[in-house]
């Protein structure tokens, strides 16, 4: 397979051991734990030029580069390279698979060494915060002491925002991407609907499903097309579909007789393929428990921190609407923060944050050279 010469090439995952227990929020511990991770680029001599990109709900260590025989690059491929937004050829790109995910990290499809049989529901309720602290392990073995910046979308803004409450003396700079400080009442409703799908389905045998050799897929792809839903807008399901339909001299029956269910259906197949429902369950919670503020006003939450911001939200996005992005600037504002907010017009919903590649690379690229050149940034301006 041959690549351009923007392009990563083949890489390989690899596997970080953090052999000491975390003790997590809910005061459980866990470990050992593995942690999967992928990294492009080069360290530079003192250690400076690492930016650590946090993914999405359904998303991995893979953020960017091909593994040996795929046909699909890293999640972020068109984001992440040489003379890209995120330029491998002056930074050092860290991607890891969150804790409790599925993609070679620790997770409830894990086998617990204490019993050797998958953890399922015996593993522990997980937070952002605790995925921070993974993660944190992670950048120590790797010898950085300071990140130059924390990037994320959706999810992987929440860890974004977690690096800045939790340690905010080991990064520079964090890149907040279509996210929140915390989930409303319909972001949790949503992911609810979710987890009713898995768990009312007969093969998810209470969490305990991995030796059954059939896990609950229906339900887990029945959660993955609400999911999709929620990503796209009414304007972007309106220009890929319309009423579009497969056979219009079919009569009416219960099939994917129009092109949107036969999308819906097809992302829920591939995903079941993919994903476990178990990791789903946790991830989803972990979302919905979020919550920066503390219990105290969020401007409280930034008051003292050195790092800089940058916001970026998107019109189209009714999932994560740019409220809770101008929510977040405000309260920087109103502590003193050095913040910048821009806000793309765009109709692709809340997938904008992996498709408008354009934009999204001009202000990620122009933040990154001035944060690592030591520049001020300020201000506020849309697209």
């Amino acid at each position: 397979m041959e690549h351009g010469n923007n392009e990563i090439g083949i890489v390989k995952t690899k596997f970080a051991i953090v052999t000491d227990e975390l003790v997590l929020e809910s005061g459980e511990k866990l470990g050992p734990v593995t942690l999967a991770y992928e990294t492009y680029g080069e360290l530079n001599p003192d250690r400076s030029n690492a930016v650590l990109i946090c993914h999405a709900l359904s998303g991995d260590a893979h953020v960017a580069g091909y593994h040996k025989g795929a046909r699909k690059p890293g999640w972020w491929n068109d984001m992440v390279g040489p003379g890209k937004a995120f330029d491998t050829e002056k930074f050092f790109i860290i991607c890891s698979n969150v804790l409790g995910g599925c993609m070679g990290s620790t997770g409830p499809g894990s086998v617990n060494p204490k019993t050797g049989q998958h953890y399922g529901l015996e593993f522990p309720l997980i937070t952002i915060g605790d995925m921070v602290k993974a993660q944190q392990r992670l950048i120590q073995q790797l010898g950085i002491e300071k990140l130059l910046s924390v990037a994320g979308g959706s999810m992987g803004g929440m860890q974004a925002l977690e690096w800045l409450r939790s340690a905010p003396e080991k990064l520079e700079s964090a890149i907040l991407i279509a996210t929140a400080a915390m989930h409303s009442p319909q972001q949790i409703a949503f992911n609810e609907v979710g987890r009713q799908a898995i768990m009312a389905d007969h093969y998810w045998q209470n969490g305990n499903y991995y030796h059954r050799g059939h896990g609950p897929s229906k339900g887990l792809a029945v959660a993955r097309m609400v999911g999709h839903i929620t990503y796209m807008s009414e304007t972007s399901m309106l220009d890929k579909f319309g009423r579009q339909q497969k056979n219009e001299k079919q009569p009416f029956k219960f099939t994917a007789d129009f092109e949107v269910e036969g999308y819906l259906r097809n992302q829920g197949d591939s995903f079941v393929k993919r994903f476990d429902a178990n990791s789903y369950l946790y991830i989803t919670k972990a979302m919905d428990f979020f919550d920066l503020t503390e219990d105290k006003p969020l401007h409280k939450v930034f008051r003292g921190l050195d790092a800089k911001l940058l916001v970026i939200a998107f019109r189209s996005d009714w999932l994560y609407p740019v409220w809770q992005s101008q929510e977040i600037v405000k309260a920087c504002k109103i502590a003193g923060l050095n913040a910048t907010y821009c806000e793309i017009d765009s109709n692709y919903g809340h997938d904008a944050f992996l498709l408008e590649i354009e934009q999204e690379a001009h202000l990620v690229s122009h933040f990154l050279k001035r944060v690592s050149n030591g520049y001020d940034m300020t201000g506020e301006y849309a697209i």
